[in-house]
Formats: C-alpha cells, structure tokens, sequence
C-alpha cells in the first residue's frame, strides 16, 4: 500500500497560520510602542536637566543682598521660558493612585517645547528644600503618569534636583515600578538605575 506524501499547505492552513501571526503581531505592537514612548519620554527628561541647572544659575548670580525674593526671581525666570498657562489636567502615580497634598498641583504652565511646567514653594522651607517643580515633557499628552512622562525636582535656594537624589537607587528602583508612585524616577533614569 503506497502512502500518499502532500506537498505544499492547504488555504484553511495558510489562512490559519496567517490568523496566528496577526495574533501575535497585535499582542506585541503595543509593548514595543509603549517602550518607545517611555524611551522618548526618559530622553526629554535628560536633555532638559541642563536647562534647569542655568535657570538655577540665573537665580544664584542674581541673589545680591539680603532681601533677595526668590519667589520672584524664579517667576521671572520661568516667565521667559513658558508661553501660557494651560487648563489643569490629572496625573496619577505609577500605581494608580492620585497625588494629593504636596504632589497636588493646579497652575500649570506650557512651555515652548510644549511641556507642562507646574510649581508649588513651601512657607518654610522642609529639609532646606524651598519648593518642588513638576515637569511633564510631553503636556497634556497621555499617559500623565509620574515617572512615565511626569517628573519632579526639589527646588533650593541655588539648584534644582530631580526628586530622589539623596536616596539609595535600591529605594529609587522600588518606587519606580508598577507598584510605586514613580516619583522617584525622575533621579533613577538619570543615574541610570532604572530602565526605560
């Protein structure tokens, strides 16, 4: 008895294959295109760390007598690198939770590169710390997530410094992720202890 041997695929095959490949393709497409947001993202965040620490200058360089308004200096400063200010919108930590309190904000200003920009100064200063700034590098543009497209700096009387600076990167990694406020990704990127 002669065994028949088939040679080539039947269309029900092909077509079946060709389902599982768009499966597959559809389930991938978004992991790899929220990577390359997060990576766009990550990358704004590093190109404008130069840009804060001349504003800190400018501030520093103007800071002459006793009485120097901080405040005031710092506004004038941002005045010349923001173009209006934008309709308050929410941003989430990265577990889903809203900030509220300290890393609440309600004034945001749009810059010319069309981020957001928002800042708060404290009555007194915490821990030398004179006032926090939020930084969304993309505006209004989703995801509005700390540590996705959000991110922070301390502001002292002479410098900016990305939130989490003074702590551990071990500390920094554990609130970068899925389970943290992500608030501590604004140094982790930097320094290069969290991935994009």
């Amino acid at each position: 008895m002669k065994t028949k041997i088939k040679h080539g695929f039947t269309i029900v095959e092909v077509s079946i294959l060709f389902i599982i490949f768009l499966i597959v393709a559809f389930l991938v497409a978004p992991l790899s295109l929220d990577d390359k947001a997060q990576s766009n993202n990550t990358s704004r965040w590093r190109s404008v760390q130069g840009d804060f620490i001349n504003i800190a200058y400018s501030i520093n360089t103007q800071k002459d007598n006793e009485d120097f308004d901080y405040i005031k200096t710092f506004n004038m400063v941002m005045n010349g690198e923001v173009k209006d200010t934008t309709e308050p919108y929410k941003i989430t930590y990265m577990n889903g939770t809203f900030p509220s309190g300290t890393y609440y904000f309600t004034d945001f200003k749009q810059t010319y590169s069309n981020a957001t920009v928002a800042y708060k100064f404290f009555e007194t200063p915490q821990d030398g710390i004179y006032g926090i700034m939020m930084y969304d590098v993309n505006g209004q543009l989703g995801p509005n997530v700390w540590g996705k497209d959000v991110f922070g700096f301390n502001i002292y009387p002479d410098k900016f410094e990305p939130f989490g600076k003074n702590i551990s990167v071990a500390e920094q990694r554990q609130d970068c992720a899925k389970t943290g406020t992500g608030l501590y990704c604004s140094n982790c990127y930097l320094v290069g202890g969290c991935q994009n």
